[in-house]
């Protein structure tokens, strides 16, 4: 195997992502579920945009927040996904760039506009989201360069991928490319909505070997084996999957492996804001433990810690240097 290029390579929705503090009286008022991601038209985008109050404005997508922050943490890091050559996506590209991502994706020329999440922020910190695909569905097979993927450690993938049909033959591509390689392929389940639709392809994926290893919340782990016990859920995911992470919002995490399961313990805080981008910024230190040759629990606290920064202020990318703030706290970096 060939020394790696960058540690983790990660492909997902290019979003522009558009926040909100609100109450639960708006997402009545349109009709939301709480706490869920729905796909939109531009219509409904607009509709929403026109009745939200003012809004932090900032490049997201859940695997480019997860790279932002892999790269904050100071290892090397690249993206792909579309955006179009317009003005958000100009600046999309711009913001990753500058976060010290490689991000080479060729924008389209013409069609939708550059996607964008609409991110409803109630008082409890929950974030409810309206994804407006826009350009980010046109990331196709043709968008994935081999040599990249084939130069990368760990290959991250995100489930939200699974909804526009051509990005989900890229997805494909790019996993059997990085095994060819050698390389690790890691999969987000992203959201228990998104697992509901496509629950028989995400297991078929883990038995299969397509993803090495997958990350889920609680939510979307009860979804994946349609079960509300904890316990039995996880001792089948510890049957289909190589290693899994499951990441339990207070009660911290489990590293579930073939030779047993490591909890690991949440990062205390002083307040949640939002819990934008909490599982992107888990995966992002996680997926920097492992590029390190950190062990779990390492790696399950890297990721706790990259969490807890992000669930303090609005938005999804992290406002100080997580590798500060790591060896602040004795952690591998």
């Amino acid at each position: 195997m060939t020394s790696a290029k960058y540690d983790v390579l990660g492909i997902g929705n290019a979003l522009f992502d558009v926040l909100v503090q609100t109450d639960e009286a708006f997402l009545g008022r349109h009709g939301m579920t709480k706490g869920g991601m729905a796909l939109i038209d531009e219509a409904r985008a607009s509709a929403i945009y026109r009745d939200m109050g003012p809004a932090t404005e900032m490049s997201g997508g859940s695997a480019a927040n997860t790279i932002v922050g892999v790269a904050n943490l100071g290892a090397r890091a690249a993206y792909v996904g579309k955006v179009r050559n317009d003005q958000i996506g100009r600046l999309y590209t711009h913001d990753i760039r500058a976060a010290g991502v490689a991000f080479e994706t060729k924008p389209a020329a013409d069609g939708p506009a550059t996607g964008c999440s609409y991110i409803l922020v109630t008082p409890d910190g929950e974030r409810t989201m309206n994804t407006y695909l826009g350009a980010a569905q046109e990331l196709g097979p043709a968008d994935i360069d081999a040599a990249e993927v084939a130069a990368a450690a760990l290959l991250y993938l995100e489930g939200y991928l699974w909804d526009p049909k051509n990005a989900k033959e890229a997805f494909v591509k790019a996993s059997a490319i990085a095994h060819d390689a050698g390389r690790q392929v890691a999969l987000t389940l992203s959201d228990s909505f998104c697992v509901d639709r496509y629950r028989d392809e995400f297991l078929e994926l883990m038995r299969n070997g397509t993803v090495d290893l997958v990350f889920a919340n609680e939510a979307e782990l009860h979804s994946l084996y349609q079960t509300s016990d904890f316990e039995g859920a996880l001792k089948q995911l510890r049957l289909d999957a190589r290693l899994a992470v499951v990441t339990r919002s207070e009660k911290g995490c489990v590293v579930v492996a073939k030779d047993g399961v490591t909890a690991v313990p949440a990062f205390p805080i002083e307040k949640i804001v939002d819990t934008t981008g909490a599982g992107d910024l888990f995966a992002a230190g996680f997926l920097f433990g492992l590029a390190r040759g950190a062990g779990h629990e390492a790696a399950g606290r890297l990721g706790a810690l990259a969490a807890a920064e992000v669930i303090q202020h609005i938005g999804a990318r992290p406002q100080v240097s997580l590798k500060e703030l790591a060896q602040q706290n004795g952690l591998p970096v």
